[in-house]
C-alpha cells in the first residue's frame, strides 16, 4: 500500500500500456512461459510501473523473475498439482511455477469455489515470487467478492525478532481487497515490515539514502545506507518502529503470515534452525514459498446488491470526511493507485531511463523489439493523485 504514487522521471521515456504489457508476455513465452499465462504475468509485473509502485515492477524482470527462470528456480512450464480438494478448500504443490500467473489462478479458483459457497480457500506450497499481491486481490474484489491473499517469502530471513539477533523472518507481505461500490476497489497491499525489500534496493540503484527507520544495524541503530541490506550490515524493521510504537505488532503481523501462507501448506519457513546456525545476518533464499489466497463472497450469504450497497456507503463516507488540507482530500487504500493507473492507461507509462535502457538492451540481445516510446504525459490533478 502506498500514500503516493512516484513522480514519472525527468530523464525517462513513456510507453504505452498495452505495447508494454504486449512486450513483457512476449518476454516470458520467449522463456517458456505457455502464452495465456504469460499475458497473466506480463498484466501483473506491469501493474507495478502502472500504479506507480515501482519498486514491484519491471524493475523485478532482469533483476528476479528472469535470472530465477535461467537458473530453473523458476519452472516455466510447471503445473501446480493438486494435492487435496475438500471442496471448500484446496491444497497445491505450485512446483516453482511462475507466481505471477499462479497467484492469479488460485484466487480465481478461490473465487469460482466461493461463489457456490460463501467462503473458499486455495493454499499453495513451492510457490514463487508473485508481484503486486493487490493486482490478483484487486481481480476479485472487482467480481463483488473479498479476497485475501498472504505469503511468505520461503526460507528467505532479512528482519529479526524484536529484541533478537538473528534474522528469521521475511516481508511477509499480504492484501485485502473489497468492492467500494462504483469506485475503485479497496486494495490494502502490504509487507508486514516497515517497507518491502525492493523500496530499499530502489534506492541502493539510484544511490540515495533512506530514511531512518527503515533499516537498523546489529546494535539497533539506524542505518541510511540501503546497500547495508544486500552486505547484511542492515536488517530491516517491523511496521511499528521501536517495539515502544508498535514493533511487536508488526512482528505478529509477519509471524501470522507465516502460520497462514506457509505453516498450513507445509512450504519453506522464515523461523528454521538453520537461521541460527550463522552470525545473525540475512540468510536463505526466497525458494519454497508458501501462499494462501482465501475468497469470501457475500453475495452467497444476504443479498448482493444490500452489500455493495452497503460498500458504496463505507468508502463514500471517508471520501466526504472534512480533509485538514483541502489539497489533500481523504483517502482509502487502492483509491490513488487506481486513479494513477486509470491515468497511465490513457497516456502511457513512464520509465525510468535507466530502465528504458535496460528493458532495450536486453530486447536486443534475445532478438525481441522494445515498443516505442510516446509522447511524455501530463500529470494528473494534485488531488486525484
Amino acid at each position: 500500500m502506498t500514500q503516493s504514487t512516484d513522480a514519472p522521471p525527468h530523464d525517462g521515456v513513456t510507453v504505452s500500456h498495452d505495447a508494454l504489457v504486449a512486450f513483457t508476455a512476449e518476454v516470458f513465452t520467449d522463456r517458456g512461459v505457455p502464452e495465456g499465462r504469460a499475458r497473466t504475468a506480463a498484466e501483473a509485473l506491469v501493474h507495478g510501473d502502472l500504479t506507480g509502485l515501482t519498486s514491484h515492477g519491471l524493475a523485478n524482470l532482469t533483476r528476479l523473475y528472469l535470472p530465477a527462470l535461467d537458473e530453473g528456480r523458476i519452472d516455466a512450464a510447471a503445473e501446480p498439482e493438486k494435492i487435496t480438494d475438500t471442496g471448500a478448500a484446496v491444497l497445491l504443490d505450485g512446483r516453482r511455477s511462475l507466481g505471477l500467473w499462479a497467484a492469479t489462478e488460485a484466487l480465481e479458483l478461490a473465487a469460482d469455489r466461493a461463489e457456490e459457497t460463501g467462503v473458499a480457500l486455495v493454499t499453495m506450497r513451492d510457490a514463487t515470487h508473485f508481484g503486486c499481491a493487490g493486482y490478483h486481490t484487486a481481480r476479485i474484489a472487482r467480481r463483488g467478492m473479498v479476497a485475501v491473499l498472504a505469503s511468505n517469502c520461503g526460507r528467505q530471513r532479512i528482519a529479526r525478532p524484536p529484541g533478537g539477533r538473528a534474522a528469521m523472518l521475511g516481508t511477509n507481505p499480504f492484501s485485502v481487497a473489497a468492492p467500494a461500490g462504483d469506485r475503485p476497489p479497496y486494495v490494502l497491499d502490504m509487507s508486514t515490515t516497515v517497507v518491502p525489500t525492493g523500496k530499499v534496493r530502489a534506492a541502493a540503484r539510484a544511490g540515495e539514502p533512506i530514511p531512518e527507520g527503515w533499516l537498523e544495524d546489529a546494535e539497533g541503530r539506524p542505518v541510511t545506507d540501503p546497500r547495508a541490506l544486500d552486505t547484511g550490515e542492515g536488517f530491516l524493521r517491523w511496521l511499528g518502529g521501536d517495539p515502544a510504537t508498535g514493533a511487536y505488532k508488526g512482528y505478529g503481523l509477519g509471524l501470522m503470515v507465516e502460520v497462514l501462507a506457509a505453516l498450513v501448506p507445509g512450504a519453506g519457513f522464515g523461523p528454521a534452525p538453520e537461521a541460527l546456525t550463522g552470525d545473525g545476518r540475512p540468510t536463505g533464499r526466497d525458494d519454497d514459498i508458501g501462499l494462501t489466497a482465501l475468497v469470501l463472497a457475500p453475495g452467497a450469504l444476504r443479498p448482493e446488491p444490500d452489500f455493495l450497497t452497503e460498500a458504496d456507503g463505507v468508502f463514500g463516507a471517508l471520501l466526504d470526511c472534512p480533509p485538514r488540507d483541502p489539497a489533500h482530500p481523504v483517502s482509502y487504500p487502492g483509491r490513488p493507485e487506481e486513479l494513477t493507473a486509470a491515468h497511465r492507461r490513457e497516456h502511457g507509462v513512464p520509465l525510468s531511463a535507466e530502465r528504458h535502457a535496460e528493458l532495450t538492451a536486453m530486447a536486443t540481445e534475445r532478438g525481441l523489439t522494445f515498443p516505442e516510446p510516446i509522447a511524455a504525459p501530463t500529470l494528473p490533478p494534485a488531488g486525484d493523485r
